[in-house]
């Protein structure tokens, strides 16, 4: 017969028992539930951030068009400089497109 199959005389069992289901809980929960409350973080963060960050993107746009047109208004009537305030910053904002759209990787350059 094999030891395996006998009792153990020496040692406390049950105590052993314990801290090997212990260990594997926490093993398990390790790779599981932490995985997903630091997933559940990043998407709850990014999510706040890029929301934050559109916020601030459109003040800005709505900061620079109103710069750009009280700029213009000592140079043109007031309904000229509100077009043409309009057509320089989106004119910076295409210039800015295009150029991060000639640094783009073609798809095939990540695998």
């Amino acid at each position: 017969m094999s030891d395996r199959f006998e009792p153990r005389t020496s040692g406390d069992w049950a105590a052993d028992t314990a801290d090997r289901i212990e260990r594997v809980v926490g093993t398990v929960r390790s790779k599981t539930a932490d995985l997903l409350v630091a997933a559940g973080r990043w998407l709850v963060y990014g999510t706040l951030a890029g929301i934050v960050g559109m916020a601030a993107l459109v003040l800005v746009t709505i900061g620079l068009i109103r710069g750009v047109d009280i700029a213009l208004d000592r140079s043109f009537d007031h309904d000229r400089s509100v077009w043409l305030a309009d057509a320089i910053v989106g004119g910076i904002f295409t210039l800015a497109g295009l150029f991060l759209w000639t640094r783009r990787r073609p798809r095939d350059a990540d695998r």
